[in-house]
């Protein structure tokens, strides 16, 4: 099985453990979101920005679009695991660790952060969707619903209605999640004067009262 590949980009306080790890969407790669840590203004906060695994046009992909998602899925859920185990052992701590993601990466935040057997500080889904979110009420670890989560879509996107994911959050809401829906009048994309410091309030609250060191 193949690793991912990620670039680190360090908080300004170096004594800082606090992370948030960003998974692209569809096509894109992780130099597609170089410009967050600038825009999130949290000097407290590392960004690890990682690559899909599948080449796709130019870019990367999380999973096949086409046939069964879920093959891809399990396969990039698999990946993100080792790849929080990794960051773990190299000095960020789960419970310091927030999972970002866009659209595809959104759809693997879910998957994978919810099903992670340690707790995270919490995680981010972006104008994405939920895959088989029945199989995921029934698979997703005790401490999930304690999780904080924010999810997000706009209500002119015109590549994901937001109309199955309003559906989708609402059912993991019934199920019991702590999710926060957020919706934004913006299409497929990141809404930077509503979204973006909505994103950063979510942060701070999962992490600045975390303590900085080990």
């Amino acid at each position: 099985m193949p690793t991912l590949h990620s670039l680190l980009v360090p908080a300004a306080d170096p004594a800082s453990r606090r992370l948030v790890v960003v998974l692209h969407g569809l096509g894109d790669s992780l130099h597609g979101w170089d410009w967050l840590p600038a825009e999130l203004r949290l000097p407290w906060l590392n960004t690890l920005l990682v690559n899909a695994p599948d080449d796709y046009h130019g870019g990367f992909s999380w999973y096949d679009l086409e046939g069964d998602q879920g093959v891809g899925i399990r396969r990039s859920r698999a990946l993100l695991h080792e790849l929080l185990d990794q960051t773990r052992a190299s000095g960020f701590p789960s419970e310091q660790t927030v999972l970002l993601g866009f659209s595809q990466g959104c759809v693997m935040t879910l998957d994978a952060g919810l099903r992670y057997v340690r707790p995270l500080a919490g995680l981010v889904g972006i104008s994405g969707y939920v895959y088989d979110p029945e199989s995921l009420v029934k698979e997703w670890k005790p401490h999930a619903p304690s999780l904080p989560i924010l999810v997000t879509h706009g209500t002119q996107d015109p590549l994901l209605n937001i109309e199955p994911t309003r559906k989708q959050i609402g059912f993991l809401q019934q199920a019991g999640l702590n999710v926060k829906w957020r919706e934004y009048p913006k299409q497929h994309t990141v809404d930077f004067s509503r979204e973006l410091p909505d994103l950063n309030e979510f942060l701070r609250a999962c992490l600045a009262d975390k303590p900085s060191l080990l």
